[in-house]
């Protein structure tokens, strides 16, 4: 705990809030105002927490103390993005600045203002009325569409990533992490692997800018109306394929609540949540212009997110994995390849 009466941490930090809190003060305005921080729990990715800085609260996303990828926690990349799409229809919080040495606080890091609203771990959005609920999906598919039909040339991010060829580059990128994995019992994740190999479509020249982990879990949702006020965790994003992001955020309907929150085993109906064809429909009628969603597309985000758990695994091995419950999610990443065979079956059935 600092020694300074103007600083309140709560929790628990990996940096020195003294050198912050002077930073902040300088660079902000706000000479001699009381600061606090407050450790955001939950994720697996960048270490994330609240500040406020007298009147003003904001987040603060970093880097981890320890990076085992090559690439991984690129918070310059989520800055970019998010302040690339500020003016745009999409909603992101609003950047406030992006300090990339890391004298300060070991790591880069960034901050954007703090938005109100409500964040839900897992898919059946708990505590809300079935009428919310749907309204809610509804409102994550429209979302999705809006940032999909940014044009990544027009506002600055036409550098973002390779146009083309995307799903031939990920799966690439993701059998080269599962082939440098030591872990055991992967046979399932890599029988998936050959299957998605063997299924790869045909590129047909569709880009957009892709956020990579587009769920209900990285959507905040206004205080009390159903739609989404800001896309939050753009760590993963880049430029891709709209079927990705849309395959991706089909992974509910595909995996049970005890495997990440999923609703395959939940009464969907009762719940309120769409099924995923009404999902899918939901977005097409917003973008029309993106092709339909194959069974490819759903197995090739299981098998990716698949292969992100058996990183969790490694970190949690290492010790440095940001989130408290890694060890539990290692044993996803066959489960999750176990699902994404199911999906390629039942398409052949």
């Amino acid at each position: 705990m600092t020694l300074d009466s103007t600083i309140t941490v709560n929790g628990s930090l990996d940096f020195d809030p003294d050198a912050l809190a002077d930073f902040l003060r300088t660079r902000l305005g706000a000479p001699g105002a009381p600061v606090s921080f407050d450790r955001i729990s939950g994720g697996q990715s960048n270490p994330t927490y609240r500040i406020t800085l007298g009147d003003r609260r904001m987040v603060l996303r970093k880097q981890p103390p320890s990076i085992v990828a090559k690439g991984a926690h690129a918070i310059d990349r989520e800055y970019r993005v998010q302040e690339a799409l500020g003016p745009t229809p999409v909603p992101v919080p609003q950047p406030v600045l992006f300090y990339e040495d890391r004298d300060l606080i070991g790591t880069p890091f960034y901050l954007m203002d703090y938005v109100e609203g409500r964040v839900f771990d897992t898919a059946d959005i708990p505590g809300v009325s079935p009428e919310d609920r749907r309204a809610m999906y509804l409102s994550v598919a429209e979302t999705m569409a809006k940032m999909h039909a940014v044009r990544p040339d027009e506002v600055g991010l036409g550098d973002f990533g390779r146009p083309g060829g995307y799903f031939e580059r990920q799966v690439r990128r993701w059998s080269g992490q599962l082939d440098a994995s030591t872990l055991d019992g992967l046979d399932e994740l890599r029988e998936l692997r050959k299957r998605i190999e063997a299924t790869l479509p045909e590129d047909d020249g569709q880009i957009s800018i892709a956020h990579g982990d587009f769920r209900v879990g990285n959507m905040m949702f206004h205080p009390t109306e159903p739609r989404v006020v800001a896309v939050l965790d753009w760590e993963l994003s880049t430029i891709g394929h709209p079927l990705a992001d849309l395959g991706f955020c089909c992974m509910p309907w595909n995996t049970s609540s005890a495997e990440y929150g999923g609703v395959l085993d939940l009464d969907r109906k009762a719940l309120g949540i769409p099924t995923e064809e009404e999902f899918v429909a939901h977005y097409h009628a917003h973008l029309p212009s993106v092709g339909p969603l194959q069974p490819f597309h759903k197995a090739f985000a299981l098998f990716r997110f698949a292969v992100i758990f058996v990183g969790i695994a490694e970190r949690a091995l290492a010790g440095v994995a940001s989130g408290d419950n890694a060890s539990e999610l290692a044993p996803l990443s066959r489960r999750f390849a176990i699902r994404a065979l199911e999906v390629l079956d039942a398409d052949k059935a």
